[in-house]
């Protein structure tokens, strides 16, 4: 048998690999040329060139050993007597071959730096959490795109610093992706999220808790849902204060997430909207428990279920995801002239299309222009053949907020989400702040509306009641009179026809 030194490489297994490996670098280049010159990034283009193709490049690159390492095995069943290559530097050939081969490695590393880079900065994108899983997110992209937030990348907030929760977050990413190839996503999406990084590791990195104090002016726009859209307008001083920087430590919302203060919960539903038992805890270490008159538990006896300490999230749950309820969104579009207010019924008759049920955003689009101009033209032809132009513009602006904040395909609106800021149309600061929840000393947490805020002006239009030092509120519907004294707001309120 010929025993001379054979050449593992020389197998179809390894040339199959050379060759792929050739050609998915090539593609990998040229997906790198073109994503740098792309203006508009696309997010598939992203996970070809980072992440699909090279894992293929990976595969080919393996096949070449493999091959060798086959071969090597029928070699040694053969009988072959192997030699390990003997490499001469003084020899040109094995000099050429050496130069090439640290080339070649050098050149490969040097890609795949860049390449991991790329795919790291690529994971990490806007468009990678929006757009990739595009019916799965089409919601909460949307929605960040309308908020304050817009500007924040998705994964400060949901992932931020450090590799710890960098890994947690692609551990958890791979559930998803797992979850949208085999369709078993819930929809909707529900919250809240419980493996989310706490707020003070993320929206505290911005939002500074030691430094808030004042006091913010909030001005609101309602209509009232008759013919004559009655307007009211509202002016409030919001106290959101409860900063504690150079002596500030002033009472107002943001108390709540003081540093000297903790306060601890357990709610006993899933969306953390029914809370029975509450803890604070001072700076003197000195607690106190309320507990719900009629809930069955004490202060030693807590809900079964997590106790969790307040944050940002408790109260500002929607901060860049906010579904915005039908009423509200048709009082903005009327304020801002978007919809035409002098259009008769047109606050009832836009809010009551918008709550309808369409199976598509098209269908949806399709019967709110048709159900408004009918509308018109059925109950009011003279507007209709005056004002037709405002009639089809309110038609397209009711189209626009539906858009913005309902998404059929994964059962998402307002009602699914509900917002923990405020309380006129969920239960909000409610949910503890409700004169319910009493301490084994007799204190109770206190509902007193001029705790957080100062109605300073209220009223219609130039016929505003003014006082500095706040007014009791007056409802704008005189039908309702004093009685939304002796209930709450949401339980009236609910977003859509009133």
């Amino acid at each position: 048998m010929d025993n001379k030194q054979q050449n593992y490489f020389n197998n179809w297994i390894s040339i199959a690999g050379k060759i792929f490996s050739i050609i998915f670098f090539v593609v990998i280049a040229c997906l790198f040329l073109l994503d740098f010159f792309l203006h508009q990034k696309n997010p598939y283009l992203g996970i070809l060139a980072y992440m699909v193709v090279p894992g293929f490049l990976i595969l080919s690159l393996f096949l070449i050993p493999a091959g060798a390492v086959i071969e090597r095995s029928r070699s040694l069943k053969s009988g072959y007597t192997p030699r390990f290559p003997v490499v001469d530097f003084n020899n040109p050939l094995h000099q050429k071959w050496a130069y090439t081969t640290w080339g070649v490695i050098t050149v490969f590393l040097i890609f795949s730096a860049i390449g991991i880079y790329q795919a790291y900065n690529f994971t990490e994108s806007n468009a990678f959490c929006g757009r990739v899983c595009h019916t799965v997110m089409e919601p909460e992209f949307t929605a960040y795109h309308e908020s304050s937030h817009a500007r924040v990348n998705c994964t400060h907030c949901h992932v931020g610093s450090g590799a710890e929760w960098y890994v947690r977050s692609k551990i958890s990413g791979a559930y998803q992706v797992y979850s949208v190839l085999a369709n078993a996503y819930p929809r909707p999406i529900a919250t809240p999220v419980h493996s989310l990084r706490p707020a003070q590791d993320t929206c505290e990195k911005c939002h500074w808790p030691q430094k808030f104090f004042g006091a913010i002016e909030q001005d609101r726009d309602y209509f009232l849902p008759d013919e004559a859209n009655t307007e009211w307008k509202t002016r409030m001083l919001m106290s959101v204060g409860g900063g504690a920087s150079a002596g500030e430590n002033k009472p107002g919302i943001h108390w709540h997430v003081n540093p000297e203060n903790k306060i601890y919960y357990v709610a006993t539903d899933p969306k953390r909207q029914v809370i029975p038992w509450i803890r604070k805890v001072g700076k003197d270490g000195k607690e106190e428990v309320f507990v719900e008159k009629g809930s069955g538990y004490t202060a030693e006896k807590p809900p079964p279920g997590e106790i969790r300490l307040m944050d940002c999230m408790d109260c500002h749950n929607r901060p860049s995801h906010s579904y915005r309820d039908p009423s509200s969104t048709v009082n903005k579009a009327m304020a801002s002239g978007a919809i035409d207010k002098t259009l008769p019924s047109i606050k009832h008759e836009a809010v009551k299309v918008l709550t309808g049920k369409y199976a598509t955003k098209e269908e949806a689009a399709q019967k709110i222009r048709e159900t408004i101009a009918a509308f018109y033209k059925v109950k009011y032809p003279e507007v209709w053949a005056k004002r037709r132009e405002a009639v089809e513009k309110a038609g397209q602006a009711v189209i626009g907020i539906y858009q913005a904040n309902f998404f059929p395909k994964m059962n998402v609106s307002w009602k699914e989400y509900p917002n923990n800021i405020g309380h006129l149309i969920f239960p909000g600061c409610f949910r503890c702040h409700n004169g319910t929840h009493e301490s084994s000393g007799g204190r109770t947490v206190s509902n007193k509306c001029a705790q957080c805020h100062a109605i300073i002006s209220q009223g219609a239009p130039g016929a505003l009641e003014t006082k500095v030092d706040g007014l009791e509120f007056k409802h704008p519907d005189p039908e309702v009179g004093e009685m939304w004294k002796d209930m709450k707001c949401y339980e009236c309120h609910t977003g859509d026809v009133e």
